[in-house]
C-alpha cells in the first residue's frame, strides 16, 4: 500500500487500526513495522509512532550513483568468468521477475528478483567485500527500485534492457555490457526523481491547504 501510494508519505500508521482492518493483533502488526523500518519504508518518530518515510532528491540520486559506480566494476571483474550454468540461472530468475511485473500483487517481489538477477552476473567477481556493500545498498534501496518500477511503468524497457545486458555478457563483451549497466541505473534512478517530483506536485496541487 506504501508503495502503491495508498499510504501516503508523512501519513501516520496506527497499530491499532491496522490490527483492525487486518483482523490481526498487534503483536504482528508490531513486528511488521519493525521490518518497514529496516526496510526505509517508515519511520519511528517520538510522540507520533510510525510514519511513512519520504525519499528526497538526494538519496534518490546518491544511492543510483554508488550503484552504478559499484555495480559495473564488479560486471567487468565478473563477466570472463561467468559459466553456462550462471547464465541459464540468470535467464531463469529473469523469467519469473518478467512475469512478477506485470502483477501488483507481487510487488514485493520486484527488488528481489531484479536484485537475484544482477548479483548472478555479479557472481564469479570475487569481490566479497564489493558485494557485502552492494547487497546493503539494494537492501536500503528496495523500497527505490520497486517505487521506479512501479510509478514510471517502465516494465519494456527493463526487461529490453536485462535481456540486452545477459546477452552482453554472454558474448564476453565487457565494455559494452559496464556501459549499458551505467546507463540502465542511472536512468532508472532519473526517471524515479522525475516521477517522485511530479507525483509530489500533482499531490500538492490537489490537495487543500491545511492549518497545522
Amino acid at each position: 500500500m506504501i508503495i502503491r501510494g495508498e499510504i501516503q508519505e508523512g501519513e501516520q500508521l496506527r497499530q491499532d487500526a491496522i490490527a483492525a482492518d487486518l483482523q490481526v493483533s498487534r503483536i504482528p502488526v508490531r513486528e511488521a513495522l519493525r521490518q518497514l523500518e529496516a526496510e526505509g519504508l517508515i519511520k519511528i518518530v517520538a510522540h507520533r509512532g510510525a510514519v511513512v518515510s519520504s525519499l528526497s532528491s538526494e538519496e534518490i540520486e546518491e544511492l543510483f550513483e554508488m550503484r552504478a559506480v559499484l555495480e559495473s566494476e564488479v560486471l567487468r571483474l565478473s563477466i570472463p568468468h561467468l559459466t553456462e550454468s550462471d547464465f541459464k540461472q540468470a535467464e531463469a530468475i529473469l523469467e519469473t521477475y518478467e512475469k512478477a511485473l506485470w502483477k501488483e500483487g507481487d510487488v514485493g517481489s520486484w527488488g528481489r528478483l531484479n536484485s537475484q538477477f544482477h548479483s548472478t552476473l555479479y557472481s564469479r567477481a570475487n569481490r566479497p567485500h564489493f558485494m557485502s556493500i552492494i547487497r546493503q545498498i539494494n537492501n536500503n534501496g528496495d523500497r527505490y527500485t520497486r517505487l521506479q518500477l512501479y510509478l514510471t511503468r517502465a516494465f519494456e524497457r527493463a526487461k529490453k534492457e536485462h535481456r540486452m545486458l545477459l546477452e552482453l555478457c554472454r558474448k564476453r563483451d565487457s565494455a559494452a555490457a559496464c556501459e549499458l549497466l551505467k546507463q540502465h541505473i542511472h536512468t532508472a534512478g532519473r526517471t524515479l526523481k522525475e516521477s517522485l517530483e511530479q507525483r509530489r506536485e500533482e499531490s500538492q496541487s490537489n490537495t487543500p491547504s491545511r492549518q497545522k
